[in-house]
């Protein structure tokens, strides 16, 4: 069923606080799932359902699927044209405890895809296929170097490979965003580095990602009260000292493995500290 017809029909205006914008385009959708592979008896999960525009399509797979929609409307509708077919979960996905899911297949509300992306990648998952916004695609498939690699780019690279499968116009989609979107396939890897402590590692990425183009010694020593736990500055002295040549870099140079490397010696100069 058209989707413009089915909001039209329950009267249903798109809400910008929610970030909703309907996919209306059925081929661009069975293409997403088609990206996902689907097999038998797998767990996959849908974000922000809408009117079921890709749900339509995800019931022809053989996986098991699971919904999330946070507007009471529109789980009304889903509930009505999907019925046992699925299970429907009414909830804000980033509060919702959604289990253990194989897939994850969905056109992610875009004012929160940084906060649900890491809740994806931090539970097992085989492979993510998501919608994002084409700027936020680009940066978290970024190069070192660019203008688009930053914190997110590391982030993600932690704990994923992520593709850009294609661009998607704004014609896509009701109403029509002001940009470009994006598929973008996440897949598990085994990082070639380990953070010692993760939140940390993420917590310092973002610090000296504020000072992008600062040294990362003086992007150290100026964003340390946003580190927790906090280091002294004897302590980050000693370990701007021991990181030696690579402090004299602009964070947007160096690689994620070089990141967690700094944000792992820093770790365990803090740990020592704390010991004495």
């Amino acid at each position: 069923m058209d989707t413009k017809k089915i909001l039209k029909k329950h009267n249903i205006r798109p809400k910008k606080n929610l970030g909703q914008n309907f996919l209306i385009n059925n081929k661009i959708a069975q293409r997403q799932v088609k990206h996902a592979d689907i097999q038998p008896d797998e767990k996959i999960l849908e974000i922000g359902g809408g009117v079921g525009t890709l749900t339509q399509e995800l019931i022809k797979t053989p996986g098991k699927i699971t919904v999330i929609e946070k507007d009471p409307k529109l789980h009304k509708i889903l509930k009505k044209r999907f019925g046992e077919k699925i299970t429907l979960i009414q909830g804000d996905a980033i509060q919702t405890d959604y289990g253990e899911t194989d897939k994850v297949v969905a056109n992610l509300p875009y004012q929160i895809s940084s906060e649900i992306t890491f809740k994806i990648l931090k539970k097992p998952f085989k492979k993510a296929i998501l919608m994002y916004q084409k700027e936020f695609a680009e940066r978290m498939t970024a190069k070192p170097g660019t203008k688009e690699y930053g914190r997110l780019t590391v982030g993600v690279d932690l704990y994923s490979n992520a593709e850009i499968l294609e661009k998607i116009p704004q014609t896509a989609f009701y109403p029509q965003p002001k940009v470009m979107s994006a598929l973008v396939k996440l897949t598990p890897k085994n990082p070639k580095y380990t953070p010692k402590n993760q939140e940390f590692f993420l917590d310092f990425t973002k610090a000296i990602f504020s000072q992008r183009r600062k040294k990362l010694k003086n992007a150290m020593k100026n964003t340390r009260h946003m580190l927790n736990p906090k280091p002294t500055k004897k302590t980050l002295k000693q370990t701007i000292k021991k990181l030696d040549k690579t402090t004299e870099k602009r964070p947007e140079k160096l690689t994620p493995s070089q990141i967690a490397d700094c944000s792992n010696k820093l770790y365990t100069e803090i740990q020592k500290t704390k010991k004495q």
